[in-house]
């Protein structure tokens, strides 16, 4: 398994993994707005001081994440997904050590995110690590929950 950051070649791949995913759990991709950071991932995460990593095994991307960030302490947890053939090997854990590693580095002090209640594994894991839910001031039109997590001193 190799973890590195993302670029904009690697769009396709995303993009398929997160649609897929999306539809398998009843939820429609949006490239219009929802899911329109991926078109352009290099100016979008990283020219915002934020992070996009792809996790690949044998040279094919298998799961993916992103930190968008909100303001100077806030970024938001966005895009992690996985192929289902990936599932149940401990990568979601994987995944999210990884994030949380990462915005630490890059100084955020909280992190949030939106979900769609289909996607129970996702949701369990995140109160797994202590997210909390909260309102939002607005939420992406296929989200229903929204959680935080401080992370203090890194």
């Amino acid at each position: 398994m190799n973890l590195r950051p993302a670029t904009n070649a690697d769009a396709p791949d995303i993009k398929a993994i997160v649609f897929s995913v999306l539809r398998e759990h009843g939820l429609q991709p949006c490239s219009a707005s929802t899911d329109k950071d991926l078109d352009d991932i290099e100016v979008v995460y990283f020219g915002q001081q934020g992070f996009f990593a792809v996790l690949e095994e044998a040279g094919e991307i298998v799961a993916t994440f992103g930190l968008m960030r909100v303001d100077e302490h806030t970024c938001e947890l966005r895009k992690m997904y996985m192929l289902p053939s990936q599932r149940g090997r401990g990568l979601g854990k994987y995944l999210m050590d990884c994030a949380l590693d990462k915005a630490c580095q890059l100084g955020f002090r909280r992190i949030i995110l939106e979900t769609a209640s289909p996607l129970r594994t996702a949701i369990a894991l995140y109160k797994k690590y202590g997210f909390k839910e909260y309102c939002p001031a607005h939420m992406s039109a296929r989200c229903d929950q929204a959680f935080e997590l401080y992370l203090g001193d890194c």
